[in-house]
């Protein structure tokens, strides 16, 4: 495999984004929602409560965090299907598939692209959001919450793995479809997944802390290894050369 091929498609995808400005806007609202929006909700929740804040909100501010890994992974996906579904549809698709290149290197490129701007968006409202948990918990906490070591699982491990999980599944279904919204609304169920995680991390049935997020990315990573050589296989030149017109 040669990873400058796969740069260049990356780097061709990366130009291209730029001009759709409703994935732009996706991309920085959604973390920059988290990261001011749960800050606020432990404000106003503690005002209308009428308590202090302090260190019993330990468990919720991990199931806050925990939105970091579902942005990662709900946010690749219109990039990813709009990579190639939508490629295909403007017929810009053909020409990449022309070349000599091997199908591993234009998806890994294609992967990159997708994978990039939505994992930077999100670590960059991570750290916002820190800021401001931080600047609203320490009077309550007597320390600083964040950084933290199952955060930094989250945002190191877990988050890069779902948003992965989420490419490899956009692609798989991109290869057979040939229509953007119909892949979108496909790879859509990837939300609900971590939003029951993140519901039973609320209810106390799953406790997000160190250990268990190693767990749950040990899973995660042995599921993207075998995506990957699925979507390698599922992706077929040929077919879309000659199929998808």
């Amino acid at each position: 495999m040669d990873l400058h091929n796969a740069w260049s498609v990356a780097s061709k995808d990366f130009e291209t984004f730029k001009k759709r400005r409703g994935i732009i806007i996706t991309t920085i609202a959604l973390p920059l929602g988290i990261a001011l929006g749960f800050p606020g909700i432990v404000v106003a929740l503690s005002q209308y409560a009428g308590t202090a804040i302090d260190a019993s909100l330990a468990p919720f501010l991990n199931a806050f965090s925990f939105w970091f890994v579902i942005g990662a992974a709900s946010l690749p996906s219109g990039i990813a299907s709009y990579s190639i579904a939508g490629e295909k549809i403007q017929k810009s698709l053909e020409p990449l598939l022309a070349t000599p290149m091997k199908d591993s290197e234009i998806l890994l490129g294609k992967t990159i692209a997708s994978f990039v701007p939505p994992i930077a968006s999100m670590w960059a409202g991570s750290v916002v959001y820190m800021i401001l948990m931080d600047l609203v918990t320490r009077p309550g906490f007597g320390y600083l919450y964040y950084p933290n070591w199952s955060f930094g699982v989250m945002l190191l491990l877990l988050a890069p793995l779902a948003s992965i999980l989420a490419i490899e599944l956009t692609v798989i279904v991109s290869a057979r479809a040939n229509d953007v919204r119909t892949v979108q609304q496909f790879t859509g169920v990837m939300f609900f997944p971590f939003l029951i995680i993140y519901v039973m991390t609320e209810i106390g049935v799953i406790v997000l802390n160190t250990a268990n997020l190693l767990i749950m990315s040990g899973i995660f990573l042995v599921i993207d290894l075998f995506l990957f050589y699925l979507s390698t296989a599922t992706f077929k030149r040929e077919e879309i050369l000659t199929r998808w017109k």
